[in-house]
């Protein structure tokens, strides 16, 4: 079940008590253009309206240093849950407040007894790393639920054992943790796939490595990855979330040399 959308401010209370922002659903555009940034979680007013009675109430948060929950959307369903969070900057004119992550020992510090600058510097290193944990997993989520919870290889369907692999990695400055630049393997083929002991060349088509595939090494290594040279990767059925093909072929580049 997901949480409340947007701005949750109970009527009997001035006060928001949560902020969430929705899941990206590929096709559809958000209601509201939320992101977490190196500055913070840029969170939209509601409306247009900065004396709204919900941007009001952020606004009180904010001037009252009081917590938040900030719920931040994965997939449709899946929420990631932060707290607390505190407002700490309000910009009518683009609209948006910035939000910070805090943790549980920082809030349990008298506020008294902490400098302001020194709260916020804290608090942007917290949601700095926060913002890296929920990249990743978003990214994991978004890629096996385009994959229908199973590995595009084997087609084995443990979430447990399920992974999102990128093709383009982190540091490239194309890999960015879109669906188009991930694949949903389990932990067998990511391994054999990130040691580029298998490829995947532009046109889907799974290649094992030469000399992989010539080894004798017994059954597992026969039906694990032998056994999928020249099948057909398992794709996403929308072609929105299947991956880049230009991806690929800067991939499948990086397999041919390692041949």
């Amino acid at each position: 079940m997901s949480p409340q959308q947007g701005i949750f401010k109970p009527a009997v209370l001035d006060l928001p008590l949560s902020l969430t922002t929705v899941p990206v659903v590929p096709g559809k555009e958000r209601p509201y253009d939320d992101g977490v940034t190196e500055d913070g979680i840029t969170y939209r007013y509601r409306g247009t309206d900065p004396n709204q009675r919900d941007n009001a109430g952020v606004r009180l948060a904010m001037l009252q240093r009081v917590p938040l929950i900030y719920f931040h959307g994965i997939v449709p369903g899946r929420y990631q849950a932060e707290w607390p969070v505190y407002v700490v900057n309000d910009n009518p004119a683009a609209l948006t407040f910035t939000v910070l992550i805090d943790d549980r020992v920082t809030f349990a510090t008298p506020v008294d007894h902490v400098a302001e600058d020194g709260r916020d510097a804290a608090r942007r290193y917290i949601t700095a790393t926060v913002q890296k944990r929920l990249h990743q997993r978003t990214f994991r989520q978004r890629v096996i639920a385009a994959y229908q919870e199973h590995c595009a290889i084997c087609r084995l369907r443990h979430d447990a054992l399920l992974e999102a692999a990128h093709i383009l990695p982190d540091g490239h400055p194309r890999g960015v943790p879109s669906v188009p630049n991930g694949i949903s393997l389990c932990k067998l083929h990511h391994a054999a796939f990130d040691a580029h002991m298998i490829g995947v060349t532009p046109d889907y088509l799974i290649e094992v490595r030469e000399d992989i595939l010539i080894e004798r090494d017994g059954p597992m290594l026969e039906h694990g990855l032998q056994g999928f040279h020249g099948e057909r990767l398992r794709t996403p059925r929308s072609e929105l979330l299947r991956p880049d093909r230009g991806f690929l072929a800067e991939r499948y580049e990086l397999f041919r040399r390692a041949v």
